[in-house]
Order: structure tokens, then C-alpha cells, then sequence
């Protein structure tokens, strides 16, 4: 699973799940950039208790300049950032970054990876991220953007593994929420 290189930013997380379903599949519920987002929409206490709202474009994220915009508050702070998909290779690799001006807390500008390798007829998901530290209070993201980041990537995994778990239960719901704009 080398195929996702480290870029020039200056942090790292990157963290494993098997996933008990086809890599066709489990690509094809991770390419959704809604459903790989959703932990962001939701309020939580990562979230400072706020949420953010995701907005994508015609190519709804799953083509190689593809743009998703999220924006909200957390802690009362309105943030908002804008990603392009620079790489997607299906079943097996999608990589976006942030672009232009962006107003975020703990992380400055990323780029975010996932990579499905076929298991045996399950999938070995790969998800990571690489940042760098917020322009502005870089002190937050020394405390904070570990912390962050392993929470982001986790939340990927873990949503995806119960999705695919609730799939084998006959219990899923494949609603998304998602916009167009």
C-alpha cells in the first residue's frame, strides 16, 4: 500500500481497517465525498459542539477536479475550507487537497488519501492525512491537530466498517443528505 506517497506537509496520520466487502464496493461508499464527510456535519465535541456543511460540485467530488466545500462554526468561530480531488483512481486510490484561502482551528492546509487493497475478498482500507499547522495560532495545532487529525481519519474508518457491517445485517439506509451547488 505505497502507492499514496507523503507529501511536503509537515504532519502525519495514517491508520488501517479490513473491511468486509468487495474493494469495488468499499470505493465506491468511500468516493461519496458526503458519506466520507459525514462526521463533519454532525455536531460532536470535536466539533467544539458546532458542525460544518458539506457542498459539492457537478462531479460530486469523484473526478479528478472535483471541488467539495465545507464551511460552519466551531466554538462560534465560522471556518471554511475548499478541496479539489487531485488523483482518483477507482477501485483502489482517491487523493484531494485544500486549496486557496481557508479558515480552519487546529489544521492548516492537507491533503487526504484513501486506498482500498482487494483481501481475500474483503478490502484493507487506508485512510491518512498530511497537514500543516494553522497560519494563525499555530499553537492550537501543536496541541491540537494530532489529536484532530486521528479523529478525522478514525471516523472514516469506523463509518465505513458500520456500513458495511449494517450491509451484511440487511439493516442499511443509504441515504446521504447530499447538495449540489
Amino acid at each position: 500500500m505505497e502507492h499514496l506517497k507523503k507529501t511536503v506537509l509537515a504532519k502525519h496520520y495514517e491508520s488501517r481497517e479490513l473491511i468486509k466487502a468487495p474493494a469495488e464496493d468499499v470505493f465506491a461508499y468511500v468516493d461519496n465525498h458526503a458519506r466520507l464527510s459525514s462526521h463533519m456535519n454532525k455536531s460532536s465535541w470535536m466539533m467544539g459542539g458546532g458542525r460544518m456543511h458539506t457542498s459539492i460540485d457537478d462531479g460530486n467530488g469523484q473526478r479528478v477536479g472535483s471541488h467539495i466545500r465545507m464551511s460552519g462554526k466551531v466554538l462560534g468561530i465560522k471556518l471554511f475550507l475548499d478541496e479539489v480531488v487531485t488523483r482518483r483512481e477507482p477501485p483502489h486510490i482517491k487523493i484531494w487537497e485544500t486549496i486557496g484561502d481557508l479558515r480552519l482551528l487546529v489544521i492548516g492546509h492537507y491533503q487526504m488519501g484513501i486506498e482500498v487493497e482487494p483481501q481475500k475478498g474483503n478490502s484493507l482500507l487506508r485512510v491518512l492525512i498530511d497537514y500543516a499547522l494553522p497560519q494563525t495560532n499555530a499553537w492550537l495545532g501543536q496541541l491540537f491537530g494530532g489529536i484532530y487529525a486521528k479523529w478525522c481519519v478514525r471516523q472514516m474508518l469506523n463509518d465505513t466498517h458500520a456500513h458495511f457491517a449494517k450491509s451484511r445485517e440487511g439493516k442499511l439506509d443509504d441515504s446521504n443528505g447530499q447538495e449540489h451547488g
